[in-house]
């Protein structure tokens, strides 16, 4: 049979703690978004079959960890890649999904995510595949993470601690830059452990009073002004411990844009998702044309071209179809 998973974006507004003076690190904090997608269509097979390579070496890892003799994959759709929407997450675990269903198994995805490499520091977009909805995870230990992250099998998906579904009225206008990619793979695990070597605990304490005093009563009371705020506040204290890695608070050009998108009065708040370029800014369906015209002019006055939509939170999880 033939399976068929479509999975969402997802943003990445921060984390709650990069510092290894507390007993939590990383924590990640951020949303599932409806579109766009990654579409994987995968039927039973001997062996892989598969045109796109990274496809591909996910469907091999998915097959050993299912237990089956192999796939025929066919990707319809793609997610921009290291753009700050979550793409290899999505990708990984929409492969790993499509194949089980094309066994009719389940993909036991938060079991098989790290051997797919996925879930190493963030479990935001784990949970968003999961479950969808505004998620914020438990993060590490610190004395078992430090600096850089253990060897393969020796951790497990950050637990979930907070999960609210977003009123379906709302919505994410999202900004993609035509600039360099955000960063991935090695190059961002030098950058992440620069940070946490010399992150400021005060940023931690006050990421922390905001997410349990701000944004968590939001997203509980569907206040989309206090949320937006919130949100953005989290993303511009996080900048302050990335400000040495990518050249400020956001990675250029998203700083101009978040600011254009922050005059707009259709915008509760605006940031950088993970290490961007991405910019979002969060909206209401009433002020979707005013929000996506300020988006486009943030782009000219940024003086880059570049991609505008919006999109509907998503508050449910991944299904094979």
């Amino acid at each position: 049979m033939t399976a068929r998973v479509a999975a969402g974006a997802r943003l990445h507004f921060g984390f709650q703690n990069l510092s290894l003076a507390r007993e939590r690190l990383y924590g990640g904090v951020g949303v599932a978004l409806e579109e766009p997608q990654v579409v994987v269509e995968a039927d039973p097979a001997e062996g892989i079959h598969c045109e796109d390579d990274l496809a591909a070496e996910y469907a091999w890892t998915a097959v050993d960890l299912l237990g089956v003799n192999g796939a025929a994959i066919e990707v319809r759709d793609r997610l921009p890649r290291h753009v700050g929407l979550g793409s290899g997450t999505q990708f990984a675990l929409a492969t790993l999904t499509a194949i089980a269903g094309a066994y009719d198994m389940e993909p036991a995805v938060r079991k098989h995510a790290p051997a797919l490499g996925r879930g190493g520091r963030s479990g935001v977009g784990v949970a968003a595949f999961e479950t969808g909805g505004f998620l914020v995870d438990g993060g590490h230990p610190t004395e078992l993470f430090t600096a850089a992250p253990p060897a393969d099998g020796q951790w497990t998906v950050p637990p979930v601690t907070a999960r609210h579904e977003l009123p379906e009225t709302w919505r994410f206008v999202v900004v993609l830059p035509e600039s360099s990619t955000g960063r991935s793979g090695q190059r961002e695990d030098e950058s992440m452990r620069a940070v946490v070597e010399r992150a400021d605990t005060g940023i931690a304490d006050e990421v922390g009073g905001l997410l349990l005093r701000r944004v968590l009563p939001a997203a509980a009371e569907g206040d989309r002004e206090a949320f937006g705020a919130g949100v953005a506040k989290l993303g511009r204290l996080n900048g302050a411990w990335y400000a040495d890695e990518q050249g400020g608070v956001y990675r250029p050009p998203a700083g101009r844009i978040v600011d254009a998108l922050s005059d707009c009065p259709a915008i509760a708040g605006a940031g950088q998702s993970s290490w961007g370029p991405a910019v979002y800014g969060v909206t209401h369906r009433h002020g979707v044309d005013e929000a996506r015209e300020a988006a486009r002019d943030a782009l000219g006055e940024a003086g880059v071209e570049g991609r505008v939509l919006v999109t509907a939170p998503r508050n449910r999880g991944v299904r094979v179809e």
